[in-house]
């Protein structure tokens, strides 16, 4: 069903680093999400009146919230496909993830109402009809909503959409809640025992859960969290397999939404190699890479000296000094200048981000102190790079 609704309204499904082809993606997953819930929402309304179950007509008002973040996912995919402009010359592909934060919320609000709903029920619980149109609408509230997790995720997974792991989740939870209403009427009508206001609690509870778990998963890439540790090690595989560049670092990848990815490193070279032949290479290196990855790609170039025996020693010393105040410390840029009376080391200590500035004070005195005790001509001139990517 799924294949046979994108074949019919998608033309080319398959180009999905093409922001219309999201964008076709999304207004598909938002109309269909918005004729879904609102057949059930209805279905819902009158089984619950009929019957009396608040557990029902919550769930109603639940996929009435719904129709609401279909409607959000649709204007946030037709938002998002807009091509860049002056104010936003990275484009707009972030309107998903604010599309999918204003879905949470949504949910969040639709949780705690039926959660609300639900305690008044307990305290004052009402009797509750029992009949076969209840659990048909029950059981195809279910399967509906199954069938739309799974439909949204094959779309997720096709599109790299936050938006659309924000719909799978409000889905699943959905099959969960309306199945725990199912259980709770047949418990109802077969034991005597009514658990409608009870279940309408455990159902309040998957809702917020799911609703807390996306406002999470989407705070977090608004906020500019660490790029994917597989694209951060393939990116320098990518460009460590082009001759001439012999070393990486100082990488930092930036999101500005699905499929808007802009990344920068440095790449070491021999300083005696032919500028104009490497700068050549890092030229078609930031073009392919960046085609094969669909990442805008920066290079910037470093000279390294490679055969300068007492500049390695040096190098060597520093790496053994580092080494043995933490062995996860690295360093780069490493440079020698020597004078008259004393050798200048100059080079840049790698740290993890979220360092205390007065331990990297205290950091890069030690370094000097132990550098001047291994020669007493050295004098560290340091620099402190964070590692964005968690590789360097």
């Amino acid at each position: 069903m799924t294949e046979l609704l994108v074949r019919f309204f998608i033309k080319t499904p398959e180009r999905t680093e093409d922001a219309s082809v999201r964008e076709a993606y999304g207004i598909l997953a938002g109309i269909v999400g918005i004729a879904c819930n609102l057949i059930l929402c209805a279905m819902k309304f009158i089984i619950g009146i009929i019957s009396g179950s608040i557990a029902i007509q919550a769930d109603a008002v639940n996929n009435l919230s719904d129709v609401g973040s279909s409607a959000v996912m649709l204007i946030g995919s037709k938002m998002a496909g807009k091509p860049a402009d002056r104010e936003h010359p990275y484009g707009h592909a972030r309107m998903e993830y604010i599309a999918a934060l204003i879905i949470a919320f949504l949910i969040l609000i639709v949780g705690f109402e039926l959660g609300r709903e639900s305690v008044l029920k307990i305290i004052a619980p009402e009797p509750v009809e029992f009949s076969v149109a209840m659990i048909v609408v029950l059981v195809l509230s279910i399967l509906v909503k199954f069938w739309m997790s799974r439909f949204t995720s094959n779309i997720g997974r096709r599109i790299h959409s936050s938006t659309m792991s924000a719909a799978t989740s409000d889905s699943i939870s959905d099959v969960i809640s309306t199945g725990a209403i199912l259980i709770s009427s047949v418990v109802g009508y077969f034991k005597g025992v009514n658990i409608d206001g009870y279940i309408g609690v455990i159902v309040a509870g998957f809702v917020l859960y799911s609703g807390i778990t996306i406002l999470r998963d989407t705070i977090s890439p608004l906020m500019g969290e660490a790029p994917d540790p597989k694209t951060v090690a393939e990116l320098t595989d990518r460009i460590l397999a082009y001759d001439g560049i012999i070393g990486i670092h100082d990488i930092m990848v930036h999101s500005y939404g699905p499929g808007k990815r802009i990344a920068s490193a440095h790449a070491e070279v021999r300083s005696d190699c032919d500028l104009m032949a490497i700068h050549e290479t890092i030229d078609t290196a930031e073009r392919e890479i960046g085609a094969q990855m669909g990442i805008l790609l920066t290079l910037h170039l470093d000279p390294i000296e490679v055969d300068n025996a007492a500049l390695n020693v040096a190098k060597d010393e520093i790496a053994g000094v580092l080494a043995s105040i933490d062995p996860a410390l690295r360093f780069h840029d490493f440079r020698m200048v020597r004078g008259e009376n004393r050798t200048n080391l100059l080079f840049d200590i790698v740290v993890q981000p979220g360092m205390k500035p007065e331990a990297v004070v205290a950091l890069k005195q030690r370094v000097a102190d132990e550098a001047a005790r291994l020669n007493p001509a050295y004098h560290c001139i340091l620099s402190v790079d964070v590692d964005h990517a968690g590789v360097n």
